[in-house]
């Protein structure tokens, strides 16, 4: 891949890309169509930071990112999907998936979280179950996020003396460093039962995160079929006065301090 693209045209592209995201937005929910994006890949790949700038200026009621935690016993006794399943969108929605149900093809696979016969069943099941989504009208797009071995343990390690992004990392996160080549067999089986003509896996190359969030930005406006729907124009109507309404003075408020003012070049 080429190097990072220039801060200043990476920031005006990307500013114009979200101002589309808006449009697609706005077509999902006068549509009702139901939108699922899939945000798959590596540790510190950066999908996280991709789903951030996909969903800075969309509206939340539209647009939901799913993380979901460790699952609870509860929900180690239900069929393995249940639990993604109740966070699919409703008509006008997209939900964006900060990792989904491929967990069990991953993580919990390479970590031992789950049997061998739950690895298998869950990879006889994906197609199936990303089947009936698709037959039922979801719109389905995965992106696997790919990143180099020497990247990863670059960014790993920026975390590590970075006190802000510190909590990125997890003691599975750092277990995983040391079974690479595990993930990517594992990688490679999930990818040979689940990269279907009908539901595909696109490959993001992450190795730079301006480059990685301005393709997979622009890719995913072409996997929706939207066009830009009239919208009412609003105007601001005149308030209505009430002379007769006279509000309390705010010495009766306890006003929080002025901290700014405090604050010195």
């Amino acid at each position: 891949m080429a190097g990072s693209m220039p801060k200043r045209r990476y920031e005006a592209e990307l500013l114009r890309l979200q101002a589309e995201l808006t449009t697609m937005t706005e077509w999902i929910r006068e549509t009702g169509a139901r939108v699922v994006v899939v945000f798959e890949g590596r540790d510190a790949a950066g999908k996280g930071s991709v789903i951030k700038r996909i969903s800075e200026y969309l509206p939340p009621r539209t647009v939901r990112t799913v993380a979901l935690p460790a699952p609870t016993e509860r929900e180690r006794t239900q069929w393995y999907f249940q639990r993604y399943v109740a966070q699919l969108p409703a008509a006008g929605e997209m939900s964006l998936f900060d990792r989904s149900w491929y967990n069990r093809a991953g993580v919990e696979h390479v970590m031992g979280f789950c049997t061998s016969e739950e690895y298998l069943r869950f990879l006889n099941q994906c197609p199936v179950f990303e089947h009936q989504l698709i037959e039922d009208g979801i719109i389905l797009v995965k992106y696997w996020f790919s990143v180099s071995d020497e990247e990863q343990e670059r960014r790993f390690q920026s975390r590590l003396d970075d006190p802000l992004r510190r909590w990125k990392l997890s003691a599975i996160d750092l277990e995983a460093r040391q079974r690479w080549s595990d993930y990517s067999r594992a990688k490679d089986a999930m990818f040979l039962h689940t990269d279907t003509p009908e539901s595909p896996w696109y490959v993001v190359d992450a190795e730079d995160k301006r480059t990685a969030r301005i393709n997979c930005i622009a890719h995913l406006l072409t996997q929706v079929p939207y066009h830009q729907v009239d919208e009412a124009r609003l105007e601001l109507p005149q308030r209505v006065p009430d002379d007769g309404y006279h509000r309390p003075p705010r010495h009766l408020y306890t006003y929080v301090a002025d901290y700014a003012a405090t604050v010195v070049d």
